[in-house]
C-alpha cells in the first residue's frame, strides 16, 4: 500500500501564500503522476473535486486555468514528495486540498493505482 501525508494548510489572508506538501511512503515501486485536487465548501461528493495541478514523473505540469500564474506544482522524486506553492490567494481558493498519486507497489509492479491523501484545509479570509 501507499500512504500519503499532507501538510501546509491553514488560514491565510487574501493575497497571502501557502505551500502544501504531500509525502508518499510505503512499499512503493514507482510513482507516475502526482497532483492536487480541491473540494470547495458545499461540494461533498468526491466527483466534485476540482483538478488544481498535476505533474508527471518527467516533470511536465498542468495547472487549472483558475490558478495559472498563482500556483506552482513541483516534485522531489528522491523524497516521493509533491508540493503546491500557492501565491496571491483568493477567498475562492478556500477548499479542502487533496493529494493524488498514481503509483505501483512492490509485488504488483505492473498495476498503477490511484491513492488519495486525507485532505488539508485551506481557508482564505480576512
Amino acid at each position: 500500500q501507499v500512504q500519503l501525508v499532507e501538510s501546509g494548510g491553514g488560514l491565510v489572508q487574501p493575497g497571502g501564500s501557502l505551500r502544501l506538501a504531500c509525502a508518499a511512503s510505503g512499499n512503493i515501486f514507482t510513482i507516475n503522476r502526482m497532483g492536487w485536487y480541491r473540494q470547495a465548501p458545499g461540494k461533498e461528493r468526491e466527483l466534485e473535486r476540482e483538478l488544481v495541478a498535476v505533474i508527471t514523473s518527467g516533470g511536465s505540469t498542468k495547472h487549472a486555468d483558475s490558478v495559472k500564474g498563482r500556483f506552482t506544482i513541483s516534485r522531489d522524486n528522491a523524497k516521493n514528495t509533491v508540493y503546491l506553492q500557492m501565491n496571491s490567494l483568493k477567498p475562492e481558493d478556500t477548499a479542502v486540498y487533496y493529494c493524488n498519486v498514481e503509483a505501483s507497489t512492490i509485488g504488483d509492479i505492473l498495476r498503477m493505482r490511484d491513492y488519495w491523501g486525507q485532505g488539508t484545509q485551506v481557508t482564505v479570509s480576512s
